[in-house]
């Protein structure tokens, strides 16, 4: 049967996360660094880098689980000493799982982490077309979609991060601009999953063995 997603890409009402969802100019907070000061007070840092673009890559059932139990808790605190089966916490997540996504033409030319003084691979004709057809499985290639200012965007798997639940739910309305649609999405987290699942075999020296 012929599917009748007709676009990359869908834009939901920010109601809660979910997977596949991309945000823009996201600041991470990488780092928490502790000094004192010249009274002897504990001063803290932030070291938080900018990425362009991430997309939440935590599984939608965990996601809309989490969402609704949470929002079945919310209705019942306060109201009820013992809480019923179904507001208990079984569903609960801590934090969610995000990969940057980085700016293909970028990430193309090796210089998609000059901000951070790392210098990268610059892709050649042929390695960058087969990112391009998804044929490379440490990198996932995303179309552009100008409606939603989505441009050609690439996920480098060796990069994913995580964002406690609450914190990411304070700000993603601010920078949410779309989502990776249905297919889309499970094809992108297929591959996230293969590329984690990997396994390096050990290169063994070939002898030979006398019956």
């Amino acid at each position: 049967m012929k599917s009748r997603i007709n676009s990359h890409y869908i834009k939901y009402d920010c109601k809660r996360i979910c997977q596949g969802d991309i945000l823009r100019d996201f600041d991470y907070p990488s780092w928490v660094s502790i000094t004192l000061n010249l009274d002897g007070k504990k001063i803290a840092k932030v070291s938080k880098i900018k990425f362009p673009y991430v997309v939440i890559l935590s599984q939608e059932c965990d996601l809309e689980k989490d969402f609704e139990n949470r929002s079945i808790l919310n209705q019942n605190l306060g109201e009820v000493e013992d809480l019923d089966q179904e507001a208990k916490q079984d569903k609960y997540i801590p934090s969610i799982l995000l990969c940057p996504a980085y700016l293909a033409e970028s990430l193309k030319e090796g210089k998609h982490l000059a901000e951070l003084h790392l210098k990268m691979d610059r892709k050649n004709k042929d390695k960058w077309a087969d990112i391009k057809n998804n044929e490379v499985p440490r990198y996932h290639y995303l179309q552009n979609d100008a409606s939603l200012q989505i441009p050609l965007l690439t996920i480098d798997f060796k990069h994913y991060f995580t964002i406690p639940r609450d914190e990411l739910y304070k700000v993603f309305k601010d920078h949410y601009i779309g989502t990776v649609n249905e297919l889309f999405r499970e094809a992108l987290s297929q591959r996230f999953a293969f590329y984690l699942s990997r396994i390096g075999l050990p290169e063994l020296e070939n002898r030979l063995h006398n019956s």
